[in-house]
């Protein structure tokens, strides 16, 4: 999916619904950026939750597969190529939804975070809307369930000390043009996702999740 991914960068990049929001605000402050702070920001994307956290004054370190979101390092989330410990903090926002293996993935975020590890991502609603998010992006691979959550970050060694949520809301139509969704195949994502689409707005239950190291 690089070269797809390659592909959006801009439109990641201009993405107001990516741009702001309370889960970009819980995000940066939960990574607890500041001088000499080090973060490690996985499936940057667009860059919004780095920037933020330069602006605060951390040292950020971005990450993605796809070269053409232009991260520091180019790698997967499950495949992180630093040493043990090698951040204050890592951060990871609305990306875990794409990961093949989550759990593989925050295990490498834990690995490389010598105090804590912030996810934020949507949250699982039902079938339909999974199947919704598959037809809109084939590279969608799964939301999770808060319970879910819970037990990745359990069993990386993680316990939740903050956890928030909330519905983003994002323009139905900005959101398929996103991900280029073909036209035959919009009013199917419409129909499956049923009342979560009003008055052309899209709701997108998230979760946001601090973990912590060694307690």
């Amino acid at each position: 999916m690089t070269d797809l991914w390659s592909d959006r960068a801009q439109a990641y990049r201009a993405s107001a619904t990516h741009a702001a929001g309370e889960d970009l605000d819980l995000v940066v402050a939960w990574s607890e950026p500041g001088a000499g702070v080090t973060v490690l920001d996985v499936a940057s994307g667009g860059g919004h939750v780095a920037r933020r956290l330069r602006e605060l004054g951390a040292h950020v370190v971005t990450v993605d597969t796809a070269p053409g979101m232009e991260p520091d390092v180019v790698a997967p989330a499950d495949h992180l190529p630093f040493a043990d410990a090698s951040f204050d903090a890592v951060a990871c926002r609305i990306a875990a939804h794409h990961f093949p293996d989550v759990l593989a993935a925050l295990l490498e975020m834990t690995r490389v975070a010598r105090h804590r590890v912030v996810i934020c991502d949507n949250v699982f609603v039902s079938e339909s809307s999974e199947e919704a998010d598959r037809l809109r992006d084939p590279s969608h691979v799964r939301n999770y369930g808060t319970a879910e959550w819970h037990s990745f970050f359990e069993l990386a060694g993680l316990r939740v000390a903050e956890e928030a949520f909330m519905v983003r809301e994002t323009g139905f139509e900005d959101w398929l043009a996103r991900t280029e969704t073909p036209e035959d195949d919009r009013s199917r994502v419409r129909e499956l996702l049923g009342d979560r689409v009003r008055d052309g707005r899209l709701g997108l239950p998230t979760v946001v999740l601090k973990g912590v190291k060694g307690a």
